[in-house]
C-alpha cells in the first residue's frame, strides 16, 4: 500500500464540481475562483442553474455545462469513469448526486460544506440527509467553510478524519478603490439575496431606526430575492423610500465598494461569507451578527464590529459608534486588510486543496 500511495497522479487531476444554482451568490463566486486558482482538471457541471451564470463561468475559462437530471449525470460520470474523476459537490443537490454517482461508479467523492439554513421543515430534513450522507462509507472527505460548520458534523458523528476546515479565500486585486473621501452622506449597506436566512428584515430593524436618528444617514439594499416587496412596504411606511434604495441584484460591486461607508452583514446563518471578505478586501468596515464563520474572521474592534446574532439593537449601536467615529473606521479598515491578506488568501488557500485532492485521489487508488 505505501507504494501506491508514494506512486504518482496524472499531471492533471480530473475534478468534477456539482452543484445547483439560481445565480452567482457567495458559493459560485467560491467556486469560480477556486476553479482558477486550484491544480487540477476542473470540470462545472449545474445541475440547474440560468445561462448567464454558465456564461460567466465559461467566459472566465472554466469548462462547465448543464446537466438535467440524475440520469444525464450518471450517463456523463460513465463516460468519464475510465479517468477516475474525483466528485466535489457544492449545495444538497450536489450532494445527493454526487453521492449516488460516486457510490454506484466507485468514484472518489469530497463534500464542500458552504452553511445550512435550517428554518423551514423542508430545510431541517435537508441539513439532516446531508449531514448523515456525509457520514457514508462513499464520501472520502468533507470541508467546511468555517469552524462552526465542522462543529455541527462532529455533533451528527461525521468521523474526524474525514473533516477538513478550509475557509474561502480571496485573488490577489490589482482593482481596490482608492481611500474614500470624507464625504457629508454616510452610506450603509446590504449585500445579498432577500431572503429570510440573510435576515434583511433584521438589517431594517437596525437601520430603520438610525435613519430616523441620524439625518445624513443612506441605506442601500443590494440583492433581490422573496422578501422585496414586503421590504420595500415596510420602508415605505416608515417615509424612508428617499434614503433607503433597492437597486436590485448587481453583477459588479467595485463601483458599490467606492461609495459604501460600512458594510453590514445582518444574516441568521452563514458560512464564511465571500462579501464579508471582499468588504475587507476593498477597505469598507463591516458590522455583522456574530454568526457561523463570522466571529472566526473578525474580532470586535480590531478588524471589525460584532452583534450578538439577530439583536438588532446592539447592531444598530455598533453602526452608530463607527458612524460617529471616522478614527475607529480607519483602524478597522487596516486590520482587516491585514487579516485579509494574511489568513485569507486565495493562493495559500488553493494550495490546501490541492493537496486534499491529491490525498483523497491516493486513497481512492489504494
Amino acid at each position: 500500500m505505501g507504494a501506491q500511495l508514494n506512486a504518482p497522479l496524472k499531471p492533471s487531476l480530473p475534478i468534477i464540481h456539482l452543484l445547483s444554482s439560481g445565480g452567482f451568490y457567495g458559493a459560485e463566486r467560491m467556486l469560480l475562483d477556486h476553479c482558477l486558482a486550484t491544480p487540477g482538471q476542473h470540470q462545472v457541471l449545474f445541475l440547474d442553474a440560468p445561462y448567464e451564470l454558465l456564461a460567466r463561468f465559461r467566459e472566465a475559462g472554466v469548462d462547465c455545462r448543464s446537466c438535467t437530471g440524475l440520469g444525464a449525470l450518471l450517463a456523463h460520470l460513465r463516460q468519464r469513469r475510465a479517468e477516475r474523476p474525483l466528485i466535489n459537490t457544492h449545495n444538497f443537490k450536489g450532494l445527493l448526486f454526487g453521492w449516488v454517482g460516486a457510490t454506484l461508479l466507485r468514484l472518489p467523492l469530497v463534500i464542500t460544506q458552504h452553511g445550512f439554513t435550517p428554518r423551514s421543515r423542508k430545510q431541517k430534513f435537508y441539513t439532516w440527509l446531508s449531514l448523515q450522507l456525509c457520514r457514508t462509507a462513499s464520501v472520502n472527505r468533507v470541508v467546511c467553510v468555517a469552524e462552526s460548520i465542522a462543529t455541527l458534523c462532529r455533533q451528527a458523528s461525521v468521523r474526524a478524519e474525514k473533516l477538513q476546515v478550509i475557509p474561502n479565500g480571496l485573488p490577489a486585486s490589482n482593482d481596490l478603490p482608492a481611500q474614500a473621501t470624507q464625504h457629508q452622506r454616510w452610506l450603509a449597506g446590504y449585500v445579498g439575496r432577500l431572503s429570510s436566512e440573510k435576515g434583511p428584515d433584521l438589517f431594517l430593524d437596525a437601520l430603520i431606526p438610525l435613519c430616523q436618528q441620524h439625518p445624513q444617514l443612506d441605506v442601500v439594499m443590494l440583492g433581490d430575492g422573496p422578501e422585496r416587496d414586503s421590504l420595500l412596504a415596510r420602508i415605505q411606511e416608515a417615509g424612508l423610500q428617499e434614503r433607503i434604495s433597492l437597486p436590485g441584484y448587481q453583477t459588479d460591486m467595485r463601483p458599490w465598494w467606492r461609495q459604501l461607508d460600512a458594510l453590514v452583514i445582518s444574516s441568521r446563518t452563514e458560512g464564511t461569507p465571500m462579501i464579508l471578505l471582499e468588504a475587507m478586501q476593498a477597505g469598507v468596515p463591516v458590522v455583522a451578527f456574530g454568526v457561523g464563520g463570522i466571529p472566526d474572521v473578525l474580532q470586535d474592534r480590531h478588524n471589525g464590529l460584532l452583534a450578538p446574532p439577530a439583536d438588532s439593537a446592539a447592531l444598530a449601536r455598533q453602526i452608530d459608534s463607527l458612524l460617529r467615529d471616522p478614527a475607529l473606521a480607519r483602524e478597522l479598515i487596516d486590520n482587516a486588510r491585514r487579516t485579509q491578506l494574511d489568513r485569507y488568501d486565495l493562493k495559500a488557500l488553493a494550495e490546501r486543496w490541492s493537496q486534499l485532492y491529491i490525498h483523497t485521489a491516493r486513497e481512492a487508488r489504494a
